[in-house]
This record gives C-alpha cells, sequence and structure tokens, in this order.
C-alpha cells in the first residue's frame, strides 16, 4: 500500500485568513470611504473671512445672539435707548404720543408745590419736570404721559423703578419696594417708594449718568382719562425726604381735565 502523508491544516487556514483580510482592504479603499464632514453652516465660504458674531448692546461677549434683540411684550413698560436697570437690553426711543391724547377733557392737572422750580421739559414723553431743593441737593421730579394703550401697567412700572436702584442691606429691589394706593376723587393712584444708590433709568427716564448712594425715589402712577400718569420724585434721601409731604400734596391736587 502506499503510504500517505498529512498535511498540516493550521498554516493553511492562516494564510487564507490572511488572504482575505488584505482583499476586504481594497475593497474599502475603493468604493467605500467615509463621505466628508458637514460644512458648518455658519461658517463662511472658503477663502472669506467669518462674519463677527452679533454682540448685544451691553458688549458683554458672554451674551452674544443669534440676531437683533427680541421686541418687548405688549404691556411691557417704555425703556428709552439710554436707560433701562444695568446689563438690560436696551430699546430705542418710543414716538411720542399722538396729537391731542392726554391734553383737555383727557388730560390731569395739579398744583406744584411751592419752591418747586418748573422747568422746561426735556423731552415729548415729559409733561412736565421740576427742580426740587432740599437740604442735601436738588432732586428731580418729572411727570410722563406715553399715550393710550402705552407705558404699561402700575405694578409693572413699579417693578421697573425698583430695578433701577441697589438697595443697602443686600436687600432685592423687590424687597425694599414699597407700594400703597389711594384714590384723590376719582383718580386711582399707586404709590411707589424706594430707596438704595440709584444706578439710573436712563436720561429720558429722569436717571442719572452715574451710581448716586443715599437716594430714594418717590413715585405714582395715576389713572387719568385716557391714558396713565407717571409721578417720579428723585434726588438724594434728605432731600426727599424733606419734600415728602410736598409731594404728597401735589397727589391730592389731581384733578381730571387740562
Amino acid at each position: 500500500m502506499l503510504s500517505t502523508r498529512s498535511v498540516p491544516v493550521r498554516p493553511v487556514l492562516f494564510a487564507l485568513l490572511a488572504l482575505a483580510v488584505v482583499a476586504i482592504g481594497c475593497g474599502k479603499q475603493g468604493g467605500d470611504a467615509p463621505p466628508p464632514a458637514a460644512s458648518n453652516p455658519g461658517s463662511a465660504p472658503a477663502g472669506q473671512a467669518s462674519p463677527p458674531p452679533v454682540m448685544p448692546p451691553s458688549g458683554d461677549p458672554g451674551q452674544m445672539m443669534a440676531g437683533p434683540p427680541a421686541a418687548l411684550p405688549e404691556g411691557h413698560p417704555p425703556v428709552d435707548a439710554m436707560g433701562g436697570a444695568p446689563g438690560a437690553m436696551l430699546t430705542p426711543q418710543l414716538a411720542p404720543p399722538a396729537p391731542g391724547t392726554g391734553s383737555g377733557h383727557a388730560g390731569l392737572s395739579w398744583s406744584a408745590p411751592g419752591g418747586w422750580e418748573s422747568q422746561v421739559p426735556s423731552s415729548a414723553m415729559r409733561r412736565a419736570q421740576y427742580r426740587v431743593p432740599g437740604p442735601a441737593g436738588d432732586g428731580e421730579c418729572v411727570v410722563f404721559y406715553f399715550g393710550p394703550g402705552e407705558g404699561g401697567d402700575p405694578k409693572s412700572n413699579a417693578l421697573r423703578w425698583a430695578s433701577q436702584f441697589q438697595p443697602a442691606g443686600g436687600m432685592s429691589p423687590e424687597q425694599a419696594l414699597k407700594m400703597g394706593e389711594l384714590k384723590v376723587g376719582e383718580i386711582p393712584v399707586m404709590t411707589v417708594e424706594v430707596a438704595g444708590t440709584y444706578m439710573g433709568g436712563g436720561a429720558m427716564m429722569g436717571g442719572p449718568s452715574a451710581p448716586k448712594a443715599d437716594y430714594m425715589l418717590l413715585g405714582a402712577v395715576a389713572e387719568g382719562p385716557d391714558a396713565n400718569w407717571f409721578f417720579k420724585f428723585t434726588g438724594p434721601a434728605k432731600t426727599v425726604e424733606a419734600q415728602r409731604a410736598a409731594f404728597g400734596e401735589l397727589l391730592k391736587s389731581l384733578k381730571k381735565g387740562a
């Protein structure tokens, strides 16, 4: 009989596996290459510089936006282009009230306290403004009128005024805010009081150009025949305290009709 020699199996299997791996690798290089990465939709085309990010008016790089700031919600108190609480978004000034609004039978009238110096209003939003003398320096009382459907509700304005102050003792503006209600004839009036460092409400809104320590605000929102009227008395705390009674008398003198 012929003798048979056994062929080693393991080396043959290893050789076949190696050939299979090489074949698979060549196939992937030919037609299965991964697709190119998707381009960044916000990036500029090749060879062009990327546009700079849109920055908020505050200039804080940590507050970059994808577009212009959203409009204020309906009924929000007006904020002028230089005003608002520190860090708040700024908006363009509102248009002046329509001619004839807030005048005649649709207006309000009052008696200015003695010693208060009447001044020419610095904007169409101001129906009156006064220099108020006192022991710690002059204060200012401004009467704002924005027209029917404008200016926001009384409480929103009280909160906005309070946000313009940094109260002492670590209190928040809302904690330091004092609100009250009274009625002068048929006119509902909400009163406002807050004190601390006055951060300001902008030039149009009667605020300082720099923070003022030890300041106070006495305010009121009176319901006029066609819209709310806003009385904002600010100044050094000692001056405002000395004129507190005079401001109260002004409010008590409110009458419908101008």
